[in-house]
């Protein structure tokens, strides 16, 4: 088996799953619903966290037993976790900017393609982590900072080059919109031919590199996320992961006793044959979650990157209606908001729900006043 619940503590491990599991779930709700729950979550919650884990450090550094035995400084204190928690939460705050249109950056083109650029971002951190283990004890064990052991191999290698694939799995950059309410920033072509291959290299990075932690951030974390945008949240899957992410990180720096240490604490078997099947599936999970891409890109005669790849398809087409409607949309819209701007949400805005494919949008601009917007079609 992959973790080790089957002793006395059973009952509660699977009761700790749930627990996390429907924690994950509500707490996202909250935070996606209102501002108020995304700013109390993202600014409030982690400016406390921060605070916290400052105060500890800084009591480390000066001696002081009560923080030299502190959970936070003796099992959290690597560079992956802080590096995790805050790379998450700046992907939170981005997405709170596009999705309601905050300042100039908020309704730049340009910034549409910032959730693949953070994703990219967490996705390395991760890659990093699984060479990290490679490198220190290739065919061997070593123990990190937090006192865990972990084993380094080509389950590592090979994982982290699913991790690489995974950021080449992420298509249609600038397909970025607006839900209903302004409550979700839509990625209609992030379906789940990327969020299957996305969970798969995860759940092998947790398990490879996270052995104590996996039980909840390889599998309660990523079934949380995939569990709302496969069923009611169509097409903000990446917003759900970058939520629900973020929390749990916050959660474990200041509490990672439940993980840890509790009477829910659950361990990975951790055994360098079962990390390196679990390897080998993420890996061919990504090369063809990345070959059905380029195909469907050689198809449609698009740039994957530039252009959308789904266009068409069911989740696509589903998440493409969940689109606020553009009377909504300009109601709400800055003041500030320039010509240009309002011209290119619109054009976006009002594609139909099964999208276009090949479109590019361009707006020109002439004596700051006429805007013109035009399209690109494969003949």
């Amino acid at each position: 088996m992959l973790f080790d619940v089957y002793g006395p503590n059973a009952l509660y491990q699977w009761l700790g799953l749930a627990m996390v599991l429907v924690a994950l779930i509500l707490l996202n709700e909250f935070a996606r619903r209102t501002k108020f729950g995304g700013m109390f979550m993202f600014f409030g919650v982690c400016g406390a966290m921060t605070i916290y884990c400052l105060a500890v450090e800084i009591g480390a550094a000066m001696g002081a037993d009560w923080a030299l035995t502190n959970p936070t400084h003796t099992d959290m204190n690597s560079w992956f976790h802080y590096a995790k928690v805050y790379a998450a939460t700046a992907g939170c705050i981005g997405f709170m900017m596009l999705k309601y249109s905050w300042g100039k950056i908020g309704r730049s083109h340009w910034f549409k393609a910032f959730p693949f650029v953070i994703v990219a971002i967490n996705i390395l951190i991760a890659v990093v982590s699984d060479f990290e283990s490679a490198f220190r004890a290739f065919g061997t064990t070593w123990v990190s900072t937090e006192g865990v052991t972990l084993y380094g191999g080509w389950h590592n290698v090979f994982n982290g080059i699913a991790g690489l694939l995974n950021i080449a799995c992420m298509t249609g950059w600038f397909g970025i919109y607006i839900s209903k309410k302004r409550q979700d920033m839509l990625w209609p072509d992030m379906t789940w031919v990327f969020i299957i291959a996305y969970d798969l290299w995860n759940f092998c990075y947790t398990y490879n590199c996270l052995p104590t932690h996996s039980w909840y951030c390889g599998v309660a974390l990523l079934l949380a996320p995939t569990i709302a945008g496969l069923i009611w949240n169509k097409g903000g899957w990446i917003q759900n992961r970058a939520f629900t992410l973020s929390m749990w990180c916050m959660f474990c720096q200041m509490v990672p006793m439940f993980a840890n240490d509790s009477i829910f604490a659950a361990n990975s078997v951790n055994n360098p044959n079962v990390n390196l099947a679990v390897s080998l599936i993420a890996l061919v999970a990504n090369i063809a979650a990345l070959s059905y891409i380029l195909y469907r890109s050689k198809k449609l005669g698009v740039n994957p990157y530039k252009q959308e790849v789904f266009v068409g398809t069911k989740d696509f087409t589903e998440a493409m209606e969940r689109r606020a409607d553009t009377a909504y949309l300009l109601e709400t819209e800055p003041k500030s908001a320039t010509p240009e701007e309002i011209a290119e949400m619109v054009a976006y805005n009002e594609l139909p729900p099964a999208g276009q494919v090949g479109f590019v949008y361009v707006a020109k601009s002439a004596e700051g006043t006429a805007v013109a917007v035009e399209t690109q079609k494969k003949e």
